[in-house]
């Protein structure tokens, strides 16, 4: 499977990583945090150790040495959960010998599962839903007086706008800024709405500050961040779905998601733009339009489609059909030509026949998409399908049709790559290549990963490299100058 870092998309590489940030002097206690899960996770570990540095925290990659153990948590699938779990119980036998450490949960499983962590299994001190970081000075003194503290309140208005993020394990190159939190879109197999609440932004102003300071501090590229980018709607605050009670001078100066693109490219033309997750049912012509306009604006578009059948589209409330999917296809591929699209796809979703399953594999016949997320349905419990659909599908179905959708998606990305041989790329360094010390890996426009000699570039330089070969996920060149970008 192919991980571009996507927002919904759960990188197995970096599941479980710690987080370090330097150390400030005054700071007597230790924080060890871990994250699962989605970058949204990652981004508000980020958050919470900004949070924890300003009440006398430093991080620390030592569990064994650690006050406060938090767990950022993930629903989206069982496995998920159940790493966790072994985490968790990891945690306990440590806590043994160091009796005065405390455990926590923040994120989407904390929402889901308050009440079974804390008063059944008695596994952890301190329960902390997504909205509710602010008061972890609170609950922390809670926990420290020995009470046990939850807080597991959904916000309408919480969006961090104001907490600078602490850069933690970073490349130092490219960064993820969140601009929405939550989601309205009420899709069957989804618990996001239920772990994470209904959908609001964040005002733009302070989305443009966090862009400005990432390129002070010599970023090159950022991702903006949220459930659903293209649901993006600022005016003045509140939710989405209040948009309609808006005033017209409210109306008339609201900053949708096209407008914003627009906003954060004008403000650092030299850095490059993307963003995840679009929604097929919400992701409007201008956007593209958008893109089309100007050069940092990268020209990628990760758009799940999960199905290509209708019946089971309309099953999975998705809130658009194959057809308006392909209207979609066709617009981009006319205002964009070169644009790279990816998909995610569940196989094997409740009531699917095999007529279903041919209709996804036509779709991405006529689709090619350039890479692609795909997974084996998983019932999620509180979720309109886990209460609503039997769960019908015997598993060696749902592997065998997976594995004819991962087999055609990998033909499809060969076919992609191999579109790129022969031409000279923009490619933002952003590290060593993980196979060869020798070669550095970066990123072209359209978010393939390209490998090439290091000669004298270094991190974070914008390179000119003139493909020579490919994979079916990776192209591989030859450095030929700086580009202009630099």
């Amino acid at each position: 499977m192919n991980d571009q870092g996507t927002e919904k998309i759960i990188d197995e590489t970096k599941q479980g990583t710690t987080l370090t940030l330097k150390k400030e002097e005054a700071n007597t206690r230790k924080l060890y945090i871990e994250s699962y899960g989605c970058q949204m996770n990652f981004s508000d570990s980020e958050i919470v150790a900004s949070i924890l540095s300003q009440e006398g925290f430093n991080t620390t990659q030592k569990l064994e040495e650690a006050d406060l153990v938090l767990v950022n948590t993930c629903s989206i699938r069982e496995k998920a959960e159940q790493t966790v779990r072994k985490r968790l119980e990891k945690f306990n036998a440590v806590k043994k010998t160091n009796p005065g450490m405390k455990v926590g949960v923040l994120g989407c499983m904390a929402e889901r599962l308050k009440s079974k962590f804390l008063e059944e299994e008695k596994i952890v001190d301190m329960v902390v839903g997504p909205d509710a970081y602010k008061d972890l000075p609170n609950l922390i003194q809670e926990v420290d007086e020995g009470r046990n503290a939850v807080n597991v309140i959904l916000s309408k208005d919480e969006t961090y706008g104001d907490v600078a993020p602490v850069r933690l394990n970073s490349n130092g190159v490219t960064a993820f800024v969140s601009i929405t939190r939550g989601c309205d879109n009420m899709c069957t197999f989804c618990v996001v709405p239920f772990t994470r609440g209904r959908e609001r932004s964040r005002d733009p102003q302070s989305i443009l500050a966090e862009v400005n300071d990432l390129w002070e501090k010599g970023f090159k590229e950022v991702t903006l961040l949220g459930q659903n980018v293209d649901s993006y709607l600022w005016y003045g605050g509140g939710l989405k779905k209040d948009f309609e009670k808006a005033t017209d001078m409210q109306k008339a100066t609201s900053v949708n998601f096209a407008k914003l693109l627009e906003l954060v490219a004008q403000a650092q033309p030299k850095m490059r733009i993307r963003f995840s997750t679009s929604n097929p049912q919400d992701m409007t012509l201008d956007v593209i339009e958008s893109m089309a306009k100007y050069e940092n604006i990268c020209k990628y578009i990760h758009l799940p489609v999960q199905s290509g059948s209708n019946r089971v589209l309309k099953a999975m409330n998705r809130l658009h059909t194959r057809e308006e999917y392909f209207e979609l296809i066709d617009n981009i591929r006319r205002i964009l030509p070169d644009c790279a699209i990816s998909q995610d796809m569940i196989a094997g979703f409740p009531t699917e026949t095999e007529e279903d399953h041919q209709d996804t594999l036509s779709l991405m016949d006529y689709v090619k998409y350039d890479f692609g997320f795909m997974f084996a349905y998983s019932e999620r419990p509180g979720t309109m399908a886990a209460r609503k659909l039997e769960d019908d599908i015997p598993e060696e179905t749902k592997k065998r049709r997976l594995q004819e959708i991962i087999e055609l998606q990998q033909k499809h990305g060969l076919l992609r790559t191999q579109q790129h041989v022969g031409k000279t790329e923009e490619v933002l360094i952003e590290g060593a290549s993980k196979k060869s010390d020798a070669h550095w890996m970066g990123r072209n426009s359209q978010n393939t990963v390209v490998v090439f000699p290091k000669e004298n570039y270094k991190v974070g330089d914008f390179v000119n490299v003139k493909i020579n070969d490919c994979t079916s996920a990776t192209l591989i060149g030859e450095a030929v100058e700086y580009s202009k970008n630099n």
